[in-house]
């Protein structure tokens, strides 16, 4: 019997049951970080989203406990790093498998600014430097919505992805269709 044969009602949908199904979603993996200097902080996100083209903007969702939230709620700035996949290791510091926190995941690689002053990876995959626009509260998750005000891409490297609960890479040529 297939599970789509048997569906569960909305109702009847465990937390872990939806976890589980979401891990089907394969999805970039991205370093959110803000502030300046000893006051940085980051996460690491795979709810990163376009959210408009016009104006630029994007959506992350990050959850309400996350040290990072402070950071980004204090400066109302944000950078979205998508790792390649090469940068596993950072995807699991700023994910706090090895507990450091704040400024200290920092420590290691290499970091820049660009116009709104977030941290910004040299040598990740692209970047997108956000001016924190909104933050909309709902169950565990706040959702940020930032304009857009810088942008850059290496290219070069394949990416890296979360499925099925680990890292994943996808370094296939784009087609030219």
């Amino acid at each position: 019997m297939n599970a789509l044969d048997r569906p569960t009602s909305a109702a009847d949908v465990e937390p872990e049951e939806f976890r589980t199904t979401l891990r089907q979603l394969a999805g970039a993996v991205s370093v959110v970080t803000a502030g300046r200097g000893d006051d940085r902080s980051g996460l690491t996100a795979t709810s990163v989203t376009s959210f408009s083209a016009e104006p630029p903007a994007v959506l992350v969702a990050v959850n309400l406990r996350s040290s990072a939230l402070p950071a980004i709620r204090a400066y109302r700035h944000f950078a979205v790093n998508v790792l390649n996949a090469g940068q596993q290791p950072l995807a699991d510091r700023f994910a706090g498998r090895d507990g450091l926190r704040g400024a200290a995941r920092f420590q290691g690689s290499d970091w820049a600014s660009l116009v709104t002053g977030a941290p910004v990876l040299v040598g990740a995959l692209a970047v997108i430097d956000a001016e924190l626009e909104e933050v909309i509260e709902r169950h565990s998750h706040a959702l940020l919505i930032g304009r857009v005000k810088a942008v850059a891409s290496d290219g070069q490297a394949g990416a890296l992805l979360y499925w099925r609960g680990d890292y994943a890479c996808f370094d296939d040529e784009p087609s030219d269709s």
